[in-house]
């Protein structure tokens, strides 16, 4: 992964942890970049940006608390997801993240490509969110 690459998909690991960077204004980023997606790994607690010739890098995110619950709770993710698309003053990645953790999620996979992002949890449960037209 070249450097230039790299310090994009930093700066918005970094955006989504402090707020600064919406989810579409960091997707429309790593587009630009030439990203084809992204997966978040809560029990490694890292982030891996992939291109579409096999490159890659992986990112540790920042700490976090809570663990993974054993059952992925999928209604539970549905309302996490429209909690952070509505963006309340609430709202924070990190509180997400901890949601989801309780609510069983083991991470998840962002596909610019199919527009979509897949949760799942310990089990291979999932749930899937299709990008807002």
């Amino acid at each position: 992964m070249d450097a230039e690459r790299t310090s994009i998909a930093e700066t918005c690991l970094h955006a989504a942890h402090d707020g600064s960077l919406s989810f579409p204004e960091i997707v429309g980023r790593l587009i630009a970049a030439g990203f084809e997606g992204y997966m978040v790994d809560y029990r490694r607690n890292t982030q891996i940006f992939y291109l579409p010739d096999g490159d890659s890098v992986v990112l540790d995110m920042p700490q976090a608390s809570g663990v993974v619950g054993a059952e992925f709770d999928a209604g539970e993710m549905v309302r996490l997801v429209r909690w952070a698309q509505a963006n309340p003053a609430d709202y924070s990645y990190a509180a997400f993240s901890e949601k989801a953790r309780a609510a069983g999620c083991a991470g998840y996979i962002v596909s610019f490509l199919g527009r979509r992002v897949v949760y799942f949890g310990r089990t291979a449960e999932t749930h899937v969110e299709h990008f807002p037209g």
